[in-house]
């Protein structure tokens, strides 16, 4: 008998997901092959976290914590959010998760119900659509492109308030993944004003922060003064702290879901990762922070590397690529469709790229996404394979 499988599980899978797998196929056989799909750092976690790792190991207490994570982590959380940007925040409201993957699950659940509507930006990071509706949630998308400078704005949320009816919830992201832009300040003021003016829940995207080139703009604009007004902000450990395969996240929650999101949490995951939230409080000693910021100075270097290739490369057209660690261009002065053109990249040229349709069902099909975090080195092969493969076409 075949059993039932969910409509809510048919999500799409990531395109992306394809492109690695055949560019691991061809490593497996001996070819060289330059990846720059993936929004990894090469770097991993820093020295003073994987020596605090290694105590921790041997000490073996590494029992369950709080299900809204260790008191410890919690406490160095709130003095990270004093440290970049000058905010009082009480620990109590700070939830740490199974990655920033475990904080959007456990605030789309405990904000939304079945129904509710829920705007994200197009392009943007897929996940948000597929956990929304994979929640039964229906999915608003906003389109930011190269006329808006792929920034959302309020005067969009009007128009999208006018032609789409009424929604129940927003998500932004500063810096953008795939784009790499940013909201400044009175940006993300003006847009949670409106969100609390409008009964919209926003929750704000701050993976990326830090990863930032803009000295003025450093470490990049966060919604964390809207949390009483009923804002969610979401961070991770996996990008500044490249700590991507220690599944370690957090949320600063408004103090009308932080019941709500404990006993989720308590019954979804008992609590997250313990070794590493344990190994996490390091991050934020002073030789953390600098480990880190020696990767986004290394980000820096392959950025400049690539932005110095674009005329070779033939992409003219790319979003502003102020922070993250990603270059989104269009290609289709190249003849070819994303897939296409990643297809072919990785098969004739040895380069892995991410189609654009995995950040933008629309219009996604003309652009690819660049990860600048495999590095100088591993930036400036791709553009000089790019760059002789392109002149074939």
């Amino acid at each position: 008998m075949t059993m039932k499988v969910s409509r809510r599980s048919q999500v799409p899978p990531f395109a992306v997901m394809d492109i690695l797998a055949a560019a691991n196929a061809r490593r497996a056989t001996g070819e060289s092959v330059v990846s720059l799909c993936v929004g990894e750092p090469v770097s991993g976690a820093s020295d003073v976290v994987r020596r605090r790792a290694q105590e921790l190991l041997e000490s073996g207490d590494l029992g369950y914590t709080d299900p809204l994570g260790a008191a410890g982590l919690r406490q160095e959380i709130a003095a990270h959010y004093q440290r970049w940007y000058a905010a009082e925040v009480d620990p109590a409201r700070i939830a740490v998760t199974t990655g920033s993957s475990g904080a959007f699950m456990l605030a789309f659940i405990a904000a939304f119900d079945t129904g509710d509507r829920v705007a994200v930006a197009r392009p943007g990071y897929p996940a948000y659509k597929n956990i929304l509706e994979s929640l039964g949630c229906e999915v608003v998308e906003i389109e930011c492109g190269p006329q808006d400078e792929y920034r959302l704005t309020t005067m969009q949320l009007d128009r999208t308030l006018q032609t789409a009816g009424s929604f129940d919830g927003l998500v932004i992201a500063s810096p953008a993944n795939p784009t790499g832009t940013m909201l400044d300040a009175a940006e993300i003021a003006q847009i949670a004003s409106w969100c609390a003016a409008h009964g919209v829940r926003l929750i704000s995207d701050e993976l990326y922060h830090g990863i930032v080139y803009d000295t003025a703009r450093w470490p990049g604009a966060s919604a964390i003064g809207a949390v009483e007004q009923g804002a969610i902000v979401i961070n991770s450990f996996s990008k500044y702290w490249a700590m991507t395969g220690w599944r370690l996240g957090w949320m600063v929650l408004p103090d009308d879901l932080i019941a709500a999101a404990d006993a989720l949490a308590g019954n979804v995951a008992l609590c997250p990762p313990t070794l590493a939230q344990y190994a996490a409080i390091a991050a934020f000693s002073d030789e953390g922070y600098a480990a880190a910021a020696a990767d986004v100075a290394r980000y820096a270097t392959a950025r400049e590397i690539m932005l110095e290739a674009l005329p070779r490369l033939g992409w003219t057209n790319v979003a502003p690529p102020d922070g993250a660690f990603y270059l989104y261009a269009d290609v289709s002065s190249s003849g070819l469709s994303a897939h296409e053109y990643c297809a072919r990249a990785l098969d004739e040229a040895g380069v892995a790229l991410a189609p654009g349709e995995d950040f933008d069902a629309v219009a996604g099909s003309s652009w690819v996404r660049v990860s600048l975090a495999a590095g100088a080195a591993n930036v400036t092969e791709a553009t000089r394979r790019l760059s002789h493969w392109h002149a074939t076409l």
